[in-house]
């Protein structure tokens, strides 16, 4: 049976579904976020309007609740659950959303194999470097075409693009697209936009390629004659594709779970000034590195560098 796979890292903590050795499911969660499900006690600070919209308030962080709570005034703490955490990168304004937390037992347990930075590369061996790649470019290749993955305000777009015959790379496309909507975690509404297919037949298949590589619970139209189709998911959190697009701090954290596997003692990680930059501002994330590694971490900035270009050399 498949089993996750989940890394202890440096800033974040990495989680994958493995199936033949291929990672299928990945999510990634960041140091400092608090994630959907939690319970914090919030403050209520406006009330909204016409019922909704309300806003509270935890540890400085606004969030956002569809709903007002009944019964609950300006100023008052009541106990709120996250049920979206703060998505990072391209859309820092957007608010986390909140409700009024029900009274339940709430856990954290999962099954998998938890490891912290083992000495052999786990996650690596079942691809983690391609999946990380992956959510940088936007770019999945596959045999006979490739994805372009952009996340927008609105909803996270897929361009199918190839060159087999339109009918085939719409149903290829249309399954490559939702293996890698579950690969890269991207939730909320989705549009994928696939090569205009020439027949009802066709538009049909590709709509059940979907259904077949895409896990429930979601929603999604029927492939139109453009060959447009739009699917909604869950979404509780930034996918690894939204994570990518806070550029500095993403490769900064890529940086150090590469530098996990060089060779025990000091160690100096040269990078772009940005990665840089918020390196020197988690001295926590240092120091964690020193003690995996059993020697002092220094850094070097180098601006010919690309921001993925980041590595470590002997001091």
């Amino acid at each position: 049976m498949p089993d996750w796979l989940i890394e202890m890292g440096i800033g974040e903590v990495r989680g994958a579904l493995v199936e033949e050795q291929q990672i299928v499911e990945a999510h990634i969660s960041v140091a400092g976020l608090i994630g959907a499900g939690t319970i914090v006690e919030a403050q209520l600070i406006d009330v909204g309007r016409s019922g909704r919209n309300a806003i509270a308030v935890f540890d400085g962080q606004e969030y956002l609740l569809r709903e007002t709570p009944p019964g609950i005034t300006r100023g008052a703490t009541f106990d709120l659950e996250v049920t979206r955490s703060k998505i990072p990168g391209a859309e820092p304004w957007k608010r986390p959303l909140g409700r009024v937390a029900q009274p339940r037992w709430v856990g954290n347990l999962g099954s998998g194999s938890t490891v912290a930075m083992p000495a052999d590369d786990q996650l690596g061996a079942a691809g983690w470097d391609d999946l990380i790649e992956q959510a940088r470019s936007g770019t999945v290749q596959f045999a006979g075409g490739e994805l372009r993955i952009s996340p927008t305000p609105a909803m996270t777009l897929i361009d199918v693009d190839g060159y087999l015959a339109p009918d085939e790379l719409a149903v290829l496309g249309a399954a490559e697209a939702a293996k890698a909507i579950r690969r890269l975690d991207i939730g909320g509404s989705i549009g994928i936009d696939l090569p205009t297919a020439g027949s009802k037949a066709a538009r049909q298949a590709a709509a059940a390629a979907i259904d077949q590589y895409l896990p429930q619970p979601f929603e999604r139209t029927a492939v139109n004659g453009f060959g447009f189709v739009q699917i909604v998911r869950p979404r509780t959190k930034a996918s690894l594709v939204e994570l990518a697009q806070d550029r500095a701090a993403f490769e900064a954290r890529a940086l150090l779970r590469r530098a996990g596997f060089e060779a025990a003692g000091a160690k100096r990680l040269v990078a772009h000034p940005a990665v840089i930059a918020i390196l020197q501002s988690h001295a926590d994330w240092l120091d964690a590195l020193g003690r995996q590694l059993g020697g002092a971490i220094g850094l070097r900035a180098e601006a010919s560098l690309a921001m993925s270009g980041g590595y470590a050399e002997q001091p």
